[in-house]
Parts: structure tokens; C-alpha cells; sequence
């Protein structure tokens, strides 16, 4: 080897050795680092990553500003680069746990869709047991009705009540009906105003309550004729607000309007029904009306009108089944001592929950707001809270979004929780969070409010301006009219062309009036990018309110240039991890696009077609209505801020029942 050979290669090999920053580095880095937390804060994600970037270049490989580079782009929906800035960040801190399980999180979310099949099992997650040192709380529960905060109702057989549970177990409400009680409170069921319905078993009642559960009125009563009930167990209301009971006397099914009146009933023998011995579980689905019958262990398929249709279940196939409730397209049967799936297109089925040969009934299985299995076990006395054991095992993945330190000492944290696969977790309370500062508690930790309790929702309608939107202009009209009135005057509505170059059309309140006049500065193009408007429909939503959502105005048609610049599945993930909701309302009744159809599910959204009998005026309610895992939490900081040129470390913890999630971030307090 020549000497000048020699010279190059030790002059490559000190080029690819790391230089040791000098300080002037780490005080560039520093200063820029402290602007991407800053622009990260304030939403601005792609600010964020040329900033962290940059500090990066000052100061490589630190694993602060990598994990804070895999943040940033996490939230602009480039996942790859995330996981990517992830991984160094956990090979410069040596194996960070917390790290560690992030990067597990986001992988599956990625590479695997949640199914719901019979490979599903719950285990036991929690238990509430009635029996307490000092006597008993409830007694013989019988039914639950969940609610959509993650609360539930439970009705108490044995002690003649109805009690309110909080996801954490403890009772917050308890109702005991009328003047002179309730009188063996079965089933339940719920109005679409809030209102609840008791069937009174030993009254051959239905009492009406309400939201709150006071004792509001009751109709029905005891007897044969038509109206009037023996033994009434079960209840189930469809889509016109009929209320269907299960006649357990009378082996039938009695059907009442909203207001109570008698309208009808159903179950007796016929040509091609052998009738009901024992008729328990009903749910209603899709106007279909699915009735089990206790003894001979069937269930039954009928119209809303009464007519019978057809045996989903034959005899023998679920004997002893109580309660009948609807879940992710089927329905969960509460048998004796298990909780079984039923489909109700084909009628396979499985078991989703066992509690074991013990002396126990259950006569109630229903799903919670957070996924659960709630069960009622009446000889057992108790209530049993089952997860799929992936849950248990995944914990809660817990996210602090926004940081809010202008008033230090006094910090804001904006914190999302989730399960694993990325379901939002509701109704938690001041107990379930537990706040640190470089693992010391805080001081005056207050839950100021919390997503799933809001009733507003700020929305952007994205349309479509392909060349054939040309034609839809009165539905378009219709449509952006018509979801602004839904919006009752409350929250932002904000309206975005898809065109060529996407084009911001206008922003206001919803109740302004001028929304009916709609007219687009964006042309109908060929060339239409929906990518990019979509984009531009949900960069302003990013820092909205907690609920936020894109209705997208579509034809039906999806375009050559539709994903030229971002990817259906950056498109989807940049909803998912900013919380938004994604629906579509299309102009013309036609099939989905596969791609929007895709956008649509995995971002809990609904499709909707622009003049459906109902009208789209319930696109905004369903959007208010959906589960929201966002909390917004305060403190008084003790740490030293240096005079806002110090990082300060916070950390947060949830616990809900036997699953946890924990989360580390940092911010800086104003300079002084």
C-alpha cells in the first residue's frame, strides 16, 4: 500500500467517526430543539420535523430530539419515518421500555387489522362482587344497559333497584321507581332521548325513567288481552322508537309506540311458526327482530311488522338463553354460565366468554363503551368485567398531544387514551391518572374535561370537484345546507375544494345562513387530487375541537390522480393519530370505492347517501356521539425553569381496572 493510499483511507475513516459537538453545537441544538417542542405543540408537525431535523445536525443522535423526530412525523401520518427515528432513538437510549412498547404499538397497528372472530376469548378483567364487609350493595343482578360515556345501568332483581356503575366500578346513581318501588326490575332498554325502560317483572309493567333515572310513568299491566303483559322480561326499541317486550306469560312478544300505547303483538303458533314456549333475549337490527326462546333453546328471525321470517339458531342450540344484545354486527347470548357470539346472517357461533362450573347464571352480557364484556351473574351476585386477554396483556396506549404551559407554573396537559388497537377509552376519571414530574408527584391535579363529554364537533366538508361534480351542484347545496343546520349553531364549519390545487372555499359558524348559497372558486378538474385536499380539510381540524371530523362530498369516483402524492395509508393514519373522523356522503346511490369505503371504516366514520329517506342531518349526530379518549388535565409545576430555557420532564400514568398505559414527554415554560 503507497503511502498516499494510506492518507486517504485514515482520512475517510476519521470522516465517518462521529465529531464530538462542540458547545456552540449543543447550545444551536438546544435552541432549535426548543422550537420543534414549541411547533409540535402548536400543530405545526411539518414546522416540527425541519426543526428537530435541524437540531439533529447540530447534535446527532441524541435520543431526545430522535424520539421527538419520530413524534412529529408520527402525527403527520408518515409512519414509516416515525418507527424508523423510533428504533435509533431506542438504540442510542440503550433499550427505553416505554419506547420499546410505542414502536410494538404503532407496528401492529399497522401490519394487523383487528378481527373479530372465534380465535377471540375474554378473561375475567374485573369483578364487582355485592357482597361487602358490611352487608350487601345490590342484590340478584339481572340486566345491563351501557351507556355511551362508558357508564352503566344494572338492574338489581333481588333488591328491587336500579344502580349506575362508573367504569372504575363505584356506584354513582341508584333508582328505586315509583312511590311505592319497583317491583322485580328485569330488562332494559333506552329511547333515543335518553329516556330508560324497566320491564317489572312481578308488575307486568314497563316503567319509563329518566336519563338521570327518576321514576317518570309506566304502561301496560297485568293480563291476557292485547297490552297488557304477564311476567314481561326483555326489551328492545327499533329504528322507529317501537318498544318490542318479550311476554315470558303469555309466550308472546308485545309491541308499544314510544309514548306506551299498545300497537301490536306476535309469537303465537302459525303455519310456519311453531310458536314461543318461553321467549327471553331480543335484539333488533337492520328492522330485523331476533328473539330467543329459553326452553327448546332457539332463536328466531321476525320483521318489525311481526311476520316471521326464518330460524337463525334451531332448537337445542343455545338452551337457557337470557338476555340477546348487539355487537360489531352480531349478537352476544348470555347462557347459563357463558357468553356466546351469534352472526346473525349465517348463525355460526362461539364461545366469547366462560366463567367456569361454578354455581352461577348469567342472565346479562352486553358491551361496554371501552370494549368490555359486561355479565350479570345472578345466583353469583356480582357483575364481571371480561377483555379480550391482547387487551390485558397490550395495556392502554396513552398519548400526551399538547402541552399548555403559558400560565406556569399552572401546565395543560391534552392526553389521548387508547387500547392497543387504537379504540378510544371513556369515562375515566381523576382517580384513573396519576401525573409526575421527573417521577415526583405533582401538586393540584384537576381533570378538566374530557372528549367523550363534549357536544360539539368541528367539521370540515371536503368536495369533490372531479369533472363530474359538475352535475351535483343542488346536491352539494343540499347537503353543506343541510349538515350546517344540523350543527345547531355550534362549532367551526369549514369548507374545502378538491380540485386540481385544492382551495379553502370558506370557515365560520355553522349558523351564519349563508352555507344554502355555496358556490366553488375551485373549477371541476380531471385532474382532481383528493389526496391533497384532504390534506388541506384536515390540517386545520388538527388543533380543533376535541371532536373533529371530515364529511366528504363524493360522486363515487376516485380519479387517476387521487393518491399521486400521499398514500391511502398515510391519508389513514394521518386521521387516525390527529383523532380524526372520516364520513362520506355521496351524491349519487352507487358502491363505495374500495379506498374511500377503507378510509371511512378504519377511521370510525359511516357512509351515507345524500337523499336517504332520514335525511343526513344525523351525519353530525353520529359524529358527536362517537367515543372520544381525549382528557384535558391541569397542575402546578415545581421543577426549575431556568428561565424558560430549561426542558422539564412529565410523566403520566392511567389505570383503568387490571390494564395500564404510561407516557413521558417535556415542555418549556415561557421565557423570562
Amino acid at each position: 500500500m503507497t503511502a498516499g493510499m494510506a492518507l486517504i483511507l485514515a482520512f475517510s475513516a476519521a470522516a465517518q467517526s462521529p465529531a464530538v459537538p462542540s458547545s456552540a453545537d449543543r447550545v444551536r441544538a438546544a435552541e432549535e430543539f426548543r422550537r420543534g417542542v414549541q411547533a409540535y405543540y402548536r400543530g405545526y408537525f411539518n414546522e416540527a420535523v425541519l426543526v428537530f431535523e435541524k437540531a439533529l445536525s447540530y447534535l446527532p443522535g441524541e435520543q431526545r430530539i430522535l424520539d421527538w423526530l419520530g413524534k412529529a412525523y408520527y402525527r403527520t401520518g408518515v409512519e414509516g419515518a416515525a418507527l424508523q427515528q423510533w428504533q435509533f432513538a431506542l438504540n442510542a437510549s440503550g433499550g427505553d421500555i416505554l419506547l420499546q412498547n410505542r414502536i410494538e404499538t404503532v407496528r401492529e397497528r399497522r401490519t394487523i387489522a383487528a378481527v373479530f372472530d372465534e380465535t377471540v376469548r375474554y378473561v375475567e378483567a374485573g369483578l364487582i362482587n355485592s357482597r361487602t364487609e358490611n352487608g350487601y350493595l345490590f342484590r340478584q343482578p339481572v340486566s345491563i344497559l351501557p351507556l355511551s360515556d362508558g357508564t352503566f345501568w344494572v338492574s338489581a332483581y333481588g333488591s328491587n333497584e336500579l344502580l349506575h356503575f362508573d367504569v372504575n366500578g363505584v356506584i354513582l346513581e341508584r333508582s328505586r321507581g315509583p312511590v311505592g318501588g319497583f317491583d322485580r326490575p328485569f330488562g332494559l332498554a333506552r329511547l333515543s332521548d335518553g329516556r330508560i325502560l324497566v320491564a317489572e317483572m312481578a308488575a307486568d309493567r314497563v316503567s319509563v325513567l329518566s336519563p338521570g333515572g327518576t321514576y317518570m310513568s309506566s304502561f301496560a299491566g297485568r293480563g291476557r288481552e292485547g297490552g297488557q303483559l304477564l311476567g314481561p322480561q326483555y326489551l328492545a326499541v327499533d329504528s322507529s322508537e317501537n318498544i318490542f317486550v318479550t311476554d315470558f306469560g303469555n309466550a308472546r312478544v308485545c309491541v308499544f309506540n314510544r309514548e306506551g300505547e299498545f300497537l301490536f303483538s306476535f309469537g303465537t303458533k302459525g303455519p310456519l311458526f311453531p310458536g314461543f314456549t318461553a321467549p327471553t333475549g331480543i335484539a333488533i337490527a337492520n328492522d330485523r327482530v331476533f328473539v330467543a326462546d329459553s326452553v327448546t333453546g332457539a332463536v328466531h328471525v321476525f320483521d318489525t311488522s311481526g311476520n316471521y321470517s326464518r330460524p337463525l339458531l334451531p332448537e337445542g342450540t343455545v338452551p337457557g338463553c337470557e338476555s340477546l344484545e348487539l355487537w360489531n354486527g352480531g349478537l352476544i347470548a348470555a347462557l347459563p354460565s357463558r357468553a356466546v357470539y351469534i352472526d346473525t346472517a349465517s348463525g355460526a357461533h362461539f364461545d366469547l366468554a366462560r366463567l367456569g362450573n361454578a354455581p352461577i347464571r348469567i342472565t346479562g352480557a352486553a358491551p361496554d363503551a371501552n370494549g368490555n364484556l359486561v355479565l350479570a351473574d345472578y345466583h353469583g351476585e356480582s357483575l364481571q368485567i371480561a377483555s379480550r386477554m391482547s387487551k390485558l396483556v397490550g395495556g392502554l396506549f396513552v398519548q400526551v398531544e399538547r402541552v399548555f404551559s403559558d400560565s406556569f407554573p399552572s401546565v395543560t396537559l391534552e392526553v389521548r387514551v387508547e387500547d392497543r388497537n387504537r379504540n378510544p377509552v371513556v369515562g375515566l376519571k381523576p382517580v384513573n391518572f396519576m401525573i409526575t414530574e421527573d417521577k415526583r408527584p405533582v401538586a393540584n391535579m384537576n381533570l378538566l374535561g374530557a372528549g367523550y363529554r363534549d357536544d360539539v364537533c368541528d367539521i370540515t366538508i371536503l368536495i369533490d370537484r372531479s369533472t363530474a361534480s359538475a352535475a351535483y351542484t343542488r346536491q352539494i347545496r343540499d347537503a353543506i345546507a343541510e349538515i350546517a343546520n344540523a350543527m345547531k349553531g355550534r362549532g367551526t364549519l369549514r369548507l374545502v375544494s378538491a380540485g386540481a390545487v385544492p382551495v379553502q372555499e370558506g370557515s365560520g359558524s355553522p349558523s351564519t345562513g349563508a352555507w344554502d348559497a355555496f358556490t366553488a372558486k375551485a373549477a371541476p378538474s380531471e385532474q382532481w387530487a383528493f389526496d391533497l385536499g384532504l390534506r388541506l380539510a384536515a390540517n386545520d381540524l388538527v388543533t380543533a375541537a376535541k371532536k373533529r371530523a371530515v364529511i366528504f362530498l363524493s360522486t363515487g369516483t376516485t380519479g387517476d390522480f387521487a393518491f399521486d402524492r400521499y398514500s391511502l395509508n398515510d391519508l389513514a393514519a394521518y386521521l387516525n393519530n390527529n383523532g380524526i373522523l372520516f364520513s362520506t356522503v355521496y351524491l349519487e346511490q352507487t358502491e363505495p370505492p374500495a379506498e374511500f369505503d377503507y378510509l371511512t371504516r378504519s377511521t370510525g366514520g359511516n357512509s351515507y347517501y345524500v337523499y336517504r329517506h332520514e335525511g343526513i342531518a344525523s351525519v353530525v349526530d353520529d359524529m358527536v356521539e362517537a367515543p372520544n379518549g381525549v382528557y384535558v388535565l391541569s397542575f402546578d409545576s415545581a421543577l426549575p425553569t431556568d428561565f424558560g430555557r430549561a426542558y422539564l420532564p412529565v410523566e403520566i400514568e392511567v389505570y383503568l381496572m387490571n390494564r395500564s398505559g404510561r407516557d413521558e414527554t417535556g415542555y418549556f415554560a415561557p421565557l423570562e
